[in-house]
């Protein structure tokens, strides 16, 4: 079933009028009158928050207004296939240009105009786009804005809020001059692109959004190298921990990610060890099993010799004696215990 009829139908049926559809919906009336008589096209229900409130309102499911939208959608894209893409209004490229940084103005201006709506004028159009339509949906249920940017465009709250599910609803090739007025041209202060990189700064009224300038970049970058632990930078410093380490087990240490943890100076040194200790690896043998090389001390092929740090000495020496100490009164625990039952059993 269509969905405009299907309100229509539900409308009659409760006894109810367009006017309370548009109330629950903080919409005006001609904007449900505008879908009811498909003068606009239902705006996608990812893009909008009014199918929820008329569902509820009309005892409709849930989603049952969201799929009818998305099917009428649907068809509607298929039979907009293959129609080229319009050229921007004339307003519209103006006002893109008027917000353009002074030095490239000029710039830019030419080559739109020897590529109307090319690769560069779609992707500063759906760049602008793409931050406004941010901000209005992270403040389209917070009255405040709204109310302010009303007042900053003349018009009523519910009038604000049709213009802006409108806008949410509106791809780069159909940017009206309606859209721009009410949103690019308040919401944007200024823009910038770098025709090498193509990065983009964005810059925002200030009056009207609170935040830092919004970067865009489409350049190929290395990923930044994430900062040395500090219980690193404290094991290099300490020579005694990280003296005898080789250029290729510091590589190794300095690419060891922690999870929210910051390890110590002593856990690198015990890394190292661990990292240098010929159980925990299977070395390639050049030579048969247990043969030595005169003045070595280790097997040919294990790793390098383990030094042991004071601090991490009287670390092992500590755990041996409560290993120890455990062990005797677990013995002497058990040792009661028979000598009791040996008792009872006489």
């Amino acid at each position: 079933m269509d969905v405009c009829l299907l309100i229509k139908q539900r409308l009659e049926e409760l006894g109810l009028e367009q006017k309370d559809l548009a109330a629950v919906a903080e919409v005006t009336e001609s904007y449900i009158s505008q879908l009811l008589t498909r003068k606009k096209l239902p705006p996608a229900p990812g893009r909008t928050d009014i199918y929820g409130k008329m569902a509820k309102f009309l005892k409709l499911p849930s989603d049952k207004l969201s799929k009818l939208v998305d099917l009428q959608r649907m068809e509607e894209l298929k039979r907009d296939l293959g129609d080229p893409p319009a050229p921007l209004f004339h307003e519209v490229r103006e006002l893109i240009l008027r917000k353009c940084a002074p030095d490239k103005e000029k710039q830019i201006r030419a080559i739109f105009e020897k590529q109307p709506f090319g690769e560069l004028e779609r992707l500063v159009t759906q760049k602008l786009s793409d931050v406004v339509k941010r901000v209005a949906r992270e403040e389209l249920e917070g009255e405040n804005w709204l109310h302010l940017v009303a007042r900053h465009s003349g018009r009523s709250y519910e009038e604000m809020r049709v213009i802006i599910l409108e806008f949410l609803d509106t791809d780069v090739f159909n940017v009206s001059v309606e859209n721009c007025v009410s949103f690019l041209d308040p919401l944007i202060a200024s823009w910038d692109i770098d025709l090498a990189t193509f990065s983009m700064e964005i810059v925002l009224n200030r009056r009207l959004t609170p935040g830092q300038p919004k970067k865009f970049e489409f350049v190929e970058k290395e990923p930044d190298q994430p900062e040395e632990e500090f219980g690193l930078k404290e094991f290099l410093k300490d020579s005694s921990l990280s003296g005898t380490a080789t250029k290729e087990e510091m590589e190794f240490l300095r690419k060891l990610r922690f999870n929210g943890k910051r390890p110590t100076p002593l856990y690198y040194y015990r890394e190292l060890q661990n990292l240098r200790d010929p159980l925990h690896f299977r070395a390639l043998m050049t030579r048969p099993l247990g043969t030595k090389i005169l003045g070595q001390s280790q097997l040919e092929g294990s790793a390098a010799p383990m030094h042991k740090h004071p601090e991490a000495n009287g670390i092992e020496k500590q755990l041996q004696l409560d290993g120890r100490k455990g062990a005797v009164q677990h013995w002497a625990g058990n040792k009661g215990r028979r000598g009791k039952k040996q008792k009872a059993n006489s």
